[in-house]
């Protein structure tokens, strides 16, 4: 289960035209990983992301929920759309 969230976009001297903004959203998600099912990644050696961890996800995988405690929306997706951990330098 994955947080659909929008990265932070800091002042840059390049700004990049709206055309560019919406065929990346087009092509990828960012979330962040909520939890984790037992079975995930059972045919890989490592798993590729932990609770907790900025992910990128396929656009239009999963099914989209609405948490019943915190109203928050979430996506329950499988665990071959989740493409990569995000790693953010400070």
């Amino acid at each position: 289960m994955v947080e659909p969230y929008e990265p932070e976009i800091k002042k840059s001297v390049i700004a990049l035209p709206e055309t560019v903004q919406e065929r990346t959203t087009m092509a990828e998600v960012r979330a962040v990983v909520i939890a984790i099912g037992a079975t995930a990644w059972e045919d890989e050696s490592q798993p590729r992301a932990a609770v907790g961890d900025k992910v990128l996800i396929t656009k239009f995988a999963g099914t989209i929920v609405i948490g019943t405690k915190d109203q928050k929306r979430y996506r329950i997706v499988n665990d071959r759309d989740i493409f990569c951990k995000i790693e953010v330098e400070t």
